[in-house]
């Protein structure tokens, strides 16, 4: 199946939600159709601010909008979504990036695997950060000198887009320079001898629960922090205050951990921010009440 890209919509002034849903009009059902089961690159219009191709994700299927007549949804398969850890312009050395636009300018349009491939090397990146060597996985197509991404096979291309350790790299190089190094909830930002941060980036809704691989469903935060938050022991509300749980056994310690306004520091940009349907998840599903 030859692979797919979808160019992201805008509903109103802000973003949908693209690790979910895909909003398009009936004129595009039948190309639309195409990309069931299959996986699609998400491309910022240049009117919307030049970002280039900035996620992947994998179509599960495509169902007729409820809340707004002649128009569907393509529904992404939970977990699929994955913010590039690199931006991918439009144009690079004065070439556009996807070859074959000249031939259609449509919004929803079919990707050739060529296209496809270089796209995604570029937004993942052929850095050490963030690809594994070939003994890193199983039956990988990647070349010791891993020079591009081939995706010759199906097989291949869903193999490397589903790693958990291509995606764990992406995710955090994603949120750690969102929020510039920088722990959340502590605000200390320490940089070791070999200049990596020394904070990790935590799923508000965990990958075990579907929760995707994007910006806005993660924190920065220092290991200690970060294993509060998973045990449920720390929490943020939707004004991003932090939020202590009672049974914590040292609640006066627990505190001096945290930033003396107990608010969280969150990026500049505000498509950036934790999402508040994550953090109500957190809330219900994580954090001791």
């Amino acid at each position: 199946m030859l692979s797919r890209w979808l160019e992201y919509l805008f509903i109103g002034a802000t973003r949908d939600k693209p690790d979910q849903r895909y909003q398009f009009p009936k004129s595009y059902l039948s190309r639309a159709k195409q990309f069931e089961g299959d996986w699609v690159v998400y491309r910022e219009p240049v009117k919307a601010g030049n970002k280039g191709f900035y996620a992947i994700a994998l179509v599960e299927k495509i169902v007729p909008d409820p809340t707004k007549a002649e128009h569907f949804l393509a529904l992404i398969k939970p977990g699929s979504y994955l913010d590039f850890p690199y931006l991918v312009p439009h144009r690079l050395n004065g070439q556009l990036v996807e070859s074959d636009l000249r031939t259609s300018m449509a919004s929803v349009r079919t990707l050739s695997p060529r296209d496809f491939a270089k796209i995604v090397g570029l937004g993942l990146g052929d850095h050490d950060d963030i690809l594994p060597r070939t003994d890193q996985l199983s039956g990988s197509f990647l070349a010791e000198d891993r020079s591009a991404f081939a995706f010759d096979e199906e097989q291949e291309r869903r193999q490397v887009l589903t790693n958990r350790t291509v995606r764990d790299a992406a995710f955090r190089k994603v949120v750690i320079e969102a929020y510039e190094c920088r722990c959340a909830f502590s605000g200390l930002k320490i940089i070791n001898g070999g200049g990596r941060a020394e904070v990790e980036a935590a799923h508000i809704k965990p990958v075990s629960a579907n929760g995707p691989d994007s910006v806005n469903n993660g924190l920065a935060l220092s290991g200690t922090l970060h294993w509060m938050f998973d045990r449920g022991l720390l929490t943020l509300d939707n004004d991003f205050s932090i939020k202590i749980s009672r049974h914590v056994n040292d609640f006066d310690s627990a505190e001096r951990l945290l930033l003396p306004n107990l608010r969280a520091i969150v990026p500049s940009d505000p498509y950036l921010h934790p999402r508040a349907d994550f953090i109500a998840w957190h809330q219900e599903h994580v954090f001791k009440h």
